[in-house]
């Protein structure tokens, strides 16, 4: 299986405010966005893909952050420079860096109050 460096397949996320998250991801992930009706107050906004073919999730301003949903796993090539950007982007990490049968991880928390993690193979 070949892994995208910060690449997720397509999940929506609960995210209230809009311009807090893509802030947020923009600058812990290099992530882009489009945004679905008007720039300045979209009514959705898609993730794009990072080699720019489509898009792999979305972010959903009637969603609840917190209460439910899948904990996403995004694939790193550096999980410590990784770990230092969604610090330095605002994010809190839960869960420092652990080992697991297949790697390392850890799990941090988006300006939102979404939990989502981050592993590599070593």
């Amino acid at each position: 299986m070949t892994h995208t460096h910060h690449g997720i397949d397509y999940v929506e996320l609960p995210a209230p405010d809009l311009q807090a998250a893509k802030a947020f991801y923009g600058a812990a992930f290099g992530w882009s966005f489009t945004d679905y009706g008007p720039a300045d107050d979209p009514a959705y906004v898609g993730i794009q893909a990072l080699d720019g073919d489509g898009e792999v999730g979305g972010l959903d301003p009637s969603g609840t952050p917190g209460t439910s949903g899948p904990l996403v796993q995004m694939w790193s090539a550096d999980l410590e420079a990784t770990h230092r950007a969604v610090l330095d982007a605002g994010g809190s990490v839960v869960d420092d860096i652990f080992a697991f049968p297949g790697g390392r991880r850890f799990h941090f928390t988006d300006p939102a109050g979404n939990q989502l993690g981050v592993w590599s193979e070593s």
